[in-house]
């Protein structure tokens, strides 16, 4: 559900309904060429003393923020908060989006678009979720050996929208 639908389901589907009917396929089989592109949505999630909360996957050798990829008809706002509660057990009010960044493809990995969005200041997060083997909290240098240097690249956008109140377009974590 898209963030200026949280909490009012009604309103989401009064706006669906009024789109109309579904727009048909006037050309057979046009809309399945189509590329598939897929989204994900992350919270930058900092302690109180400005360090960033990274989790720790089981599944993955490098460190990441909380979040995951975007679910069929899911936002990736409402991704952040679902992923955030599922890795952290945390209900949280996500504040304003600070980066969409571009990534291309990466392996058996499609080529992805990434939103950033403030998750506020948590102090002693811990992993609920099995997918992790924990969190850490580490500042963006202390992170970068053990991150892709594209997230390094977007969280450090990230950080300057939060100081300047200004969202970040980037494309494989450099601003464009």
């Amino acid at each position: 559900m898209s963030a200026s639908h949280a909490g009012d389901p009604a309103a989401f589907a009064a706006d669906v309904l009024d789109e109309g009917p579904a727009e048909p396929e006037h050309e057979p089989g046009v809309a399945s060429r189509r590329p598939t592109k897929t989204c994900a949505g992350g919270a930058l999630i900092r302690d109180s003393t400005g360090r960033v909360l990274f989790v720790v996957p089981t599944y993955k050798a490098v460190l990441d923020i909380p979040g995951g990829m975007a679910e069929d008809d899911e936002s990736p706002k409402a991704a952040a908060v679902r992923e955030v509660r599922e890795e952290l057990g945390l209900t949280v009010a996500l504040g304003p989006l600070l980066v969409v960044d571009w990534t291309p493809r990466n392996g058996v990995w499609r080529d992805c678009h990434q939103f950033v969005f403030d998750g506020g200041v948590v102090d002693g997060a811990v992993a609920c979720d099995p997918e992790l083997s924990g969190v850490v909290y580490l500042s963006l240098d202390g992170a970068a050996p053990r991150i892709y240097p594209s997230l390094h690249r977007r969280l450090t956008l990230a950080v300057a929208a939060l100081e300047s109140g200004t969202t970040r377009y980037a494309e494989f974590g450099r601003e464009v």
